[in-house]
């Protein structure tokens, strides 16, 4: 089966790269078109994926993160229309010139391939990835969790359908709809016809990838993600900062997960976030410097585990360390960070300036919510994923992500002397 759909990627690859942007922005305007107009089957076969998730005992955090209603559905069309808006980065020329032997050189941008993506119960990725790749003039195969199957299977289902009727063969988009997970072992090593591998799921999923996959494999989307309260921070912006960080939508990614605060303004800020953590529902798990200052306050309080300044909450939940100073707050970070996204909330210039350098993450943020890594609030459109290492890409990837160059040389019959 593995086979013939990556057959089929391939040669749908060579004909999605020759495509217009105008071409390609047909398609992807049918697409979202077609999510809206179809929205009830897609829907009721998310319904059929929540029941099952429920009755399996699906975290609520990973319930949260494969929920779809139809005000999540017209985000995630607009957000195909969005893709539509942004410059097309295929035939780009990123630098060239003369050379002395007379040959004209030039760089430019090529799609990928075919771009393979493993992830867990987010149905919106697969709409982000195959809006991006078609984009990007690539081919995609798809891998979503057994949670979410059915909904994957009737979204593919209305983007195989807007492709056929622009004349593009459906094998640009495919998805694996089989749970069985020995599949997921046969995908990491078709290198014969997959380009680029993005896993987006635990640390379980990225360790397998890596060690498994013939593929390059790009890996992010874990989120160990940090604020760090600075003794020249205000109390009431920084709470409203960290509401946003730790509330918005818990379950993702870029949620953070632990706060880090001065020792110098911990007295007055802490009795403060017990307050309006408490009105959020939120749990602290805190260390014996927090606990004391906490205690006698609104929210529920716990005494954190080492093992917990690691793991990914994605729930109400958070980490509350007393660090000495900066040095204590980068050391942390640098210990226990993913090297997703952090902040510092300071009106110390010098320190701003400090965080942003010695912190080695994807997105780096002052006085401002973790919640901002994300492709389409960057401007890049739907986002493929958010890699966390430094080889080809970083943070949030967007269209240029989604491509590769090739170097062409223009002679008047010119030979190597």
């Amino acid at each position: 089966m593995l086979e013939q759909m990556g057959a089929a990627a391939k040669a749908a690859s060579w004909k999605m790269a020759l495509l217009s942007s105008r071409e390609k922005n047909r398609v992807l305007e049918k697409i979202a078109d077609y999510l809206e107009a179809q929205s009830q089957e897609i829907l009721l076969a998310n319904e059929q994926d929540l029941l099952e998730a429920r009755r399996n005992g699906l975290s609520e955090a990973l319930l949260d993160r494969l929920a779809l209603n139809p005000a999540r559905l017209k985000a995630i069309a607009d957000d195909v229309r969005q893709v539509c808006k942004l410059a097309d980065p295929v035939g780009q020329v990123i630098d060239g010139g003369l050379l002395d032997s007379g040959l004209r050189i030039e760089r430019r941008r090529v799609p990928l391939g075919v771009i393979g993506v493993i992830y867990e119960a987010r149905p919106n990725v697969t709409v982000d990835v195959a809006s991006l790749c078609l984009k990007t003039g690539n081919a995609a195969i798809l891998r979503g969790g057994k949670e979410t199957w059915r909904t994957n299977a009737a979204t593919v289902k209305v983007i195989q359908q807007a492709l056929e009727e622009c004349g593009l063969p459906a094998g640009a988009v495919q998805a694996i709809e089989s749970p069985d997970r020995a599949l997921v072992n046969e995908m990491l090593r078709m290198d014969n016809y997959i380009d680029m591998l993005i896993p987006r799921g635990g640390a379980g999923l990225h360790k397998l990838c890596r060690e498994q996959s013939t593929i390059p494999v790009i890996t992010g989307g874990i989120g160990v993600c940090h604020i760090f309260v600075d003794e020249s921070a205000e109390i009431e912006p920084a709470l409203n900062v960290l509401v946003n960080a730790k509330t918005q939508r818990p379950s993702t990614c870029n949620t953070v997960e632990t706060l880090l605060v001065h020792q110098n303004i911990a007295d007055a800020f802490l009795p403060a976030l017990s307050r309006r953590m408490a009105q959020c529902g939120v749990t602290l798990h805190a260390d014996e410097n927090a606990i004391a200052r906490l205690q006698d306050g609104p929210a529920k309080v716990e005494a954190v585990k080492a093992e917990q300044y690691d793991d990914e909450y994605l729930s109400l939940d958070l980490s509350v360390k007393v660090v000495a100073d900066l040095d204590e707050a980068i050391a942390h970070i640098r210990e226990h960070g993913t090297q997703h996204s952090d902040a510092i909330l300071t009106r110390t210039l010098r320190n701003a300036d400090r965080f942003v350098n010695e912190v080695d993450s994807s997105a780096v943020y002052v006085n401002a919510s973790t919640r901002f890594t994300d492709g389409a609030q960057f401007g890049l459109g739907a986002e493929v994923a958010v890699s966390t290492q430094k080889l080809h890409a970083r943070g949030p990837m967007g269209l240029e992500a989604l491509t590769t160059y090739k170097w062409i040389g223009y002679g008047d019959d010119t030979v190597r002397a």
